[in-house]
């Protein structure tokens, strides 16, 4: 597939516009593809309509946010499992731990992440994961219902904390946020991570890159999905490769992450 492939946005989101001039605008920009996140049940509907009006396009992922989990309302498990079922080429997403979430306790937190991985595993789907002070927690539970294989979008951790995440599936994507110059122990991380590992995204329309990546300018510093390829451009400065090779590096490792029935060697 050309084009860039945004590993993680919320094109549902309505700070970005109507969906049809956003979808217009990714395509004139040169991404080929996005998974695109739900982040709580009323938004499936909404991510469902995206990968119905441009399939080429949206790779739709569904789930419930950690910041969300409070308002899961009783059988949402069974619902999901059939909304997945509709669409064989969805994922799950975006759902995780999130320590610094007054509304949505851990005690809430900690079941609803797990029927998401419940899910992953009976239904071989890939996980897209939000994460924050909860690495520890993260990981058991990953070590105990891992699934076929898991992103951590904007992936803030640690080298050590990765090089624990490896061996159990993970895939880490890097935002453009991290391209800030206080980001640079963020940007460091993905230096030193297996390059079969790394996806690129835009988390639109949040997690702002640097002014020099924004092609797309957005009322109150929102972010556009379509400047991904600006964001592209300028990881690949910053990981000594060329954007061409970037492009098609994180296109292939997206491809080999939504495959989720195919097994997944390691070391990678």
């Amino acid at each position: 597939m050309a084009g860039w492939t945004d590993a993680h946005n919320h094109l549902q989101d309505a700070r970005l516009g109507q969906s049809a001039a956003v979808i217009a605008v990714l395509r004139a920009a040169g991404v080929g593809r996005c998974i695109v996140n739900a982040t709580c049940e009323d938004d499936w509907p909404a991510v469902e309509a995206l990968a119905l009006a441009a399939p080429e396009l949206v790779v739709p992922a569904f789930a419930i946010h950690p910041w969300h989990a409070h308002t899961a309302a009783d059988g949402w498990p069974e619902r999901l499992a059939e909304l997945l079922e509709k669409h064989p080429q969805a994922g799950i997403g975006e759902c995780g731990l999130d320590r610094g979430v007054a509304a949505a306790s851990w005690d809430i937190q900690r079941p609803v992440l797990r029927e998401h991985l419940r899910l992953a595993r009976e239904l071989k789907r890939p996980v897209t994961i939000h994460c924050l002070k909860a690495w520890g927690a993260l990981i058991d539970m990953l070590a105990e219902m891992t699934p076929p294989r898991f992103l951590l979008h904007s992936y803030g951790g640690s080298l050590e904390t990765a090089r624990r995440l490896l061996p159990l599936g993970a895939y880490f994507s890097c935002s453009g946020h991290f391209l800030h110059p206080r980001k640079a122990a963020a940007l460091e991380v993905f230096r030193h991570l297996p390059r079969a590992r790394i996806l690129i995204e835009t988390d639109a329309p949040d997690m702002p890159p640097p002014d020099a990546c924004v092609t797309i300018p957005l009322d109150g510093g929102l972010n556009h999905a379509a400047n991904l390829p600006a964001i592209g451009q300028a990881l690949a400065a910053a990981l000594g490769m060329p954007a061409d090779a970037l492009a098609a590096l994180t296109r292939t490792n997206a491809d080999i992450f939504l495959n989720a029935e195919q097994p997944l060697d390691y070391p990678p």
